[in-house]
């Protein structure tokens, strides 16, 4: 019996120019560089999948459940995540049956279209899992026992997957606290996928994350530092950096609510972290400290080499009762307007001019790409940008994005592009967009005469393939 549902197909010409002469361009642009090895510096993969090299259990375990752009978007709609099977904040979860949760996002996959999660899951259904008709509400349990099914199998287990993809190197991000023991497992088992982890100390760096206090606690009692005295928190903090070093980190992470640094002096500094670590602190003075541990940050990047990449200027879990009732990362999180210009200048005045320093930033606030974002990275040695992020992580973003911080930043101080996803299978799709918009950006270029052709391609393989290895110190 055949499959009911309309067709799935994947143009190839997708996402170029529909002016003739600039996307026979694109074509031979993307010719050179879509099968090029995948380089993704930083995103948020579990290394327990590599480390174990399990099957995943099912479509909606993998593809649903991790995905806060999906389910963003459901709960816009009045879909509750209990009805997904989302995980509750106490570690629980609403007795759903992940096929009913699958037909119940089928149903309404029609809300995504247009949307970058489209695009990616499509391509993931086509390419990844051979799918031929289109999702929706008649084709939801052919979708889910044609995935499930094909989990189950050696050939779609997260190594093979890994190695299927073209992946070259995959970075994780870990807080200050883990032990890194999958990483260590990976290493352990001979497999030669190269996956590194991040540092990323938010934890012990936010007096306003709700459990500060405790991790504080603990991040004494893993390095052994008196981290309740200035020095030794500082000392915690290089003895961890130096340990995710070790287990294969190039760079480390830090996602503030602005973009503020300070430069205190070493009795202000003590003075700061004496009134958070008594609480009572005001606002003010949580961000400043903040931006205090951002500079001290750089100051051991220039001593360690971590590359260090700052993603500021989100407003986290604006949702009270979704925060209450299902914890943080479930898309309740909202772009803030953000300044670079005065909140780095303490940092820069200090290491701004550091050649063996590299500083990739990143922004949730498009409005900053010209007027700021562009001329900084246009000017001080160690700025480099971070592709278009999060909310912008679309082809209309990554249009904006190159078109507005050109002029001033060139494409030699970005970093090509980078993932920044839980959703594994994701990847190709991810990077396949990237890829076919920088192609389509630089036939543009190429059909206006600002650039020859062979340029262009050079330029195409260093933004997908050698400038994140060369920014990430890979």
């Amino acid at each position: 019996m055949s499959t009911p549902g309309r067709p799935l197909h994947l143009h190839e010409d997708r996402l170029f120019p529909s002016d003739p002469t600039q996307r026979a361009i694109a074509r031979r642009l993307y010719a050179e560089v879509g099968t090029l090895p995948i380089i993704s510096p930083h995103g948020h993969t579990d290394p327990a999948w590599f480390a174990g090299n399990a099957p995943f259990a099912n479509a909606t375990e993998l593809l649903l459940v991790p995905d806060h752009y999906l389910f963003r978007m459901l709960y816009s709609q009045g879909i509750g995540l209990d009805a997904l099977g989302i995980p509750r904040a106490d570690g629980s979860r609403a007795p759903v049956d992940p096929r009913e949760a699958w037909r119940l996002f089928a149903a309404h996959f029609h809300l995504f279209r247009g949307t970058p999660s489209s695009l990616w899951l499509n391509h993931v259904f086509h390419d990844v899992f051979g799918l031929r008709v289109r999702l929706d509400a008649d084709t939801a349990d052919h979708y889910y026992d044609t995935i499930t099914a094909a989990l189950q199998t050696a050939d779609f287990r997260p190594r093979a997957l890994f190695e299927r993809f073209g992946i070259e190197v995959l970075a994780t991000t870990e807080g200050p606290l883990d032990p890194l023991a999958h990483h260590q497992a990976i290493r352990d088992s001979g497999w030669n996928g190269r996956v590194i982890t991040a540092y990323r100390p938010d934890e012990v760096v936010d007096p306003e994350y709700e459990a500060f206090a405790d991790a504080l606690r603990r991040f004494g009692e893993i390095t052994g530092e008196d981290v309740y005295t200035w020095d030794g928190y500082l000392h915690a903090h290089r003895q961890r950096r130096a340990f995710f070093k070790a287990m294969g980190a190039t760079s480390t992470d830090h996602g503030h609510e602005s973009a503020l640094t300070a430069n205190l002096s070493r009795a202000e500094a003590e003075r700061l972290f004496s009134r958070i670590l008594k609480g009572g602190f005001s606002r003010e003075e949580a961000a400043l400290f903040r931006g205090q541990v951002l500079t001290e940050m750089a100051a051991m990047s220039l001593d360690d080499g971590l590359v260090m990449q700052l993603h500021p200027g989100c407003y986290r879990n604006h949702n009270p009762h979704l925060f209450a009732r299902h914890g943080r990362n479930v898309g309740a999180d909202l772009p803030l307007a953000t300044d670079y210009v005065h909140a780095l200048k303490p940092l820069l005045d200090r290491f701004g001019n550091e050649p063996g320093f590299t500083f990739i930033l990143f922004t949730l606030d498009e409005s900053t790409y010209s007027r700021e974002l562009g001329p900084m990275a246009g000017h001080y040695p160690c700025l480099y940008l971070g592709p278009a992020w999060w909310f912008h992580d679309s082809p209309e973003g990554m249009w904006r994005f190159r078109e507005q911080t050109l002029s001033t930043a060139g494409f030699y101080n970005t970093v090509g592009f980078n993932d920044d996803t839980r959703a594994f299978l994701s990847i190709p799709a991810r990077h396949d967009v990237a890829r076919r918009i920088d192609c389509a950006v630089l036939a543009r270029l190429v059909a206006e005469h600002r650039m020859d052709e062979d340029e262009a391609v050079e330029t195409a393989i260093d933004l997908a393939y050698r400038l994140p290895k060369r920014a990430y110190r890979l």
